[in-house]
């Protein structure tokens, strides 16, 4: 039987630094619960097949959408539908956590760029 882990988010943020790059602290089921600090605009992209989750531990963000902008702030969370084009961006450092299913690219439909960082553990 495998042994239940606690995270500590303060101390997994505190040991990065580089925004946009997801860092990946569990599995759940079949999705990735990462944490990623967010910092300036992001591309716009979707997820063909996939919802994405964002929960906002620190700092606010807005989620820009085609048709408005939703600003999400600590505490706070917004789920993105499949198939729905979106742009995160955030004018200071945002520490958000993200449920999303194992595998995803974070830049989506958009073509690579120095943006697209594969997942590590930490």
């Amino acid at each position: 039987m495998a042994n239940a882990v606690r995270v500590d988010l303060a101390e997994k943020f505190a040991s990065f630094d580089k925004h946009w790059s997801p860092k990946l602290v569990e599995t759940l089921d079949g999705y990735d619960i990462k944490l990623v600090k967010i910092k300036g605009d992001f591309v716009w992209h979707k997820h063909d097949d996939l919802d994405e989750m964002f929960l906002v531990i620190k700092g606010r963000f807005c989620m820009k959408f085609r048709d408005r902008d939703v600003e999400i702030a600590a505490g706070q969370m917004i789920v993105v539908p499949k198939g729905v084009e979106h742009c995160p961006t955030a004018a200071e450092e945002c520490e958000i956590m993200l449920f999303e299913h194992a595998g995803v690219v974070n830049t989506g439909d958009a073509a690579p760029n120095n943006l697209t960082n594969p997942t590590e553990r930490i």
